[in-house]
């Protein structure tokens, strides 16, 4: 992909924010911006292609975030594309692909996340409806077409409402203008199937195709025998994993520098 300075094994570092303002446990923006740089720190000397931005810990989450939760998210941006010279992207959760591309927009990111675009899902905040029209329409709208589109199938987190395969949700994407396909397991830290991913591999070619969730050092290479890259974060934070959690660590746990090496050491190909 022309975003990255390669085609495959292309690792993506997603730096989660922590709880963003109006949310309990938000801990101010200056505690925001200083975890997500000391994150984004760790990613780079570890040596990933690309990180990702993410309001992981907003929850409950709403399909639109509120105006505040907007700026905040503008600003962090800002202040993290002034310290890297990796390609950004943003996810607003859960579905807010106007706050995206707006924010790609002003900050000048490269790619944008967007969990529900070809299906139709019920997730813990309500029912998700495919917004592929909508998404490619306000992406126009704002002179942002450079920006790619990743988008989710069969999402994690969620229940499929919608009667499409995963393969026909693949093709579906690909149709209605999706830039790359991520594929998740069932929750966070659970890989995707091996199965799946050769199944939706087999339907698109060399389309682009991500891992989304789950992966690790152990699992990598297998992985990326189908995957050309993956968004990963959970599974190189420090810290043990909480099974209260719906993310599995903390917003106080950081990247790890020599879990990430040990991951970038695992994509090498022999």
């Amino acid at each position: 992909m022309k975003i990255f300075s390669k085609n495959k094994n292309i690792v993506i570092g997603a730096i989660h924010f922590p709880p963003l303002y109006g949310y309990p446990d938000f801990p101010g923006v200056d505690t925001a911006l200083e975890n997500a740089l000391k994150d984004l720190k760790s990613f780079e000397d570890g040596g990933v292609d690309a990180v990702i931005l993410e309001n992981n810990y907003d929850i409950p989450h709403k399909t639109f975030v509120d105006p505040e939760v907007s700026q905040m998210l503008e600003y962090l941006a800002l202040k993290i594309k002034e310290k890297t010279k990796l390609p950004i992207g943003i996810s607003v959760l859960w579905n807010d692909y106007k706050t995206a591309l707006t924010v790609a927009k002003r900050a000048g990111l490269s790619f944008v996340r967007i969990p529900v675009f070809v299906d139709k899902v019920e997730t813990s905040y309500g029912i998700m409806e495919h917004k592929a029209y909508e998404v490619i329409k306000f992406r126009k709208s704002i002179g942002v077409e450079n920006v790619a589109l990743f988008t989710d199938i069969h999402v994690k987190h969620s229940k499929i409402l919608s009667k499409h395969s995963i393969t026909e949700s693949a093709l579906l994407a690909m149709e209605k203008g999706s830039d790359a396909i991520i594929i998740t397991g069932r929750w966070t830290g659970d890989a995707p199937s091996f199965v799946e991913l050769q199944q939706v591999r087999k339907q698109i070619g060399e389309f682009p195709l991500f891992c989304g969730s789950g992966v690790s050092a152990d699992n990598v290479k297998k992985l990326f025998c189908v995957a050309d890259g993956a968004i990963v974060s959970t599974s190189v934070k420090t810290g043990e994993d909480d099974s209260k959690e719906i993310n599995i660590k903390g917003y106080d746990q950081r990247i790890d520098i020599g879990k990430v090496k040990k991951l970038m050491s695992a994509t090498a190909i022999d």
